[in-house]
């Protein structure tokens, strides 16, 4: 129980800290073309109405969908998954985090508000962030659990 208030906890502390900082993109960085921080980081708004690198624009209610039915499977999947193996149990806790923080964007707004720009990959947000870092910590925990599989075969 402890264990499930705790990752319940996570989730909603990034999808809050994703919210405070996108309404603060909004408010602050809309209005101007942006804020440089250092040569290589920026501060730009910038509305997304697509998905990964703003590919398939203006199809916001597919990417709801989409996004709904990945986080509906990645809930299933999760539950199955051995609880001792963190990186899939956190991964998967990054990538949910950060998908409602987009869906969200995507139902309230119509887009989803990017704003960190290093100026040599596309803008980004931390939902983003955890989306990315999630998936890897997945992949690197699936990768895991086959090993586990082979050895205990041989």
């Amino acid at each position: 129980m402890a264990r499930a208030l705790s990752h319940s906890l996570l989730v909603a502390g990034l999808f809050l800290a994703d919210r405070l900082t996108k309404v603060l993109a909004l408010r602050h960085l809309r209005p101007i073309d942006g804020i440089p921080l250092a040569p290589f980081f920026h501060l730009t708004y910038v509305e997304n109405t697509g998905a990964a690198f703003g590919m398939g624009t203006r199809r916001n209610g597919l990417f709801i969908v989409v996004a709904a039915v990945l986080l509906g499977g990645l809930l299933h999947l999760r539950r199955k998954w051995p609880k001792d193996n963190p990186w899939l149990q956190y991964g998967a806790l990054l990538v949910i985090a950060g998908a409602l923080g987009n869906i969200y964007d995507r139902i309230a707004y119509g887009f989803v508000v990017d704003f960190l720009d290093f100026r040599v990959w596309p803008v980004f947000n931390l939902a983003d962030s955890c989306v990315t870092v999630g998936a890897f910590s997945l992949a690197w925990g699936l990768r895991k659990e086959d090993r586990r599989d082979q050895a205990s075969c041989a």
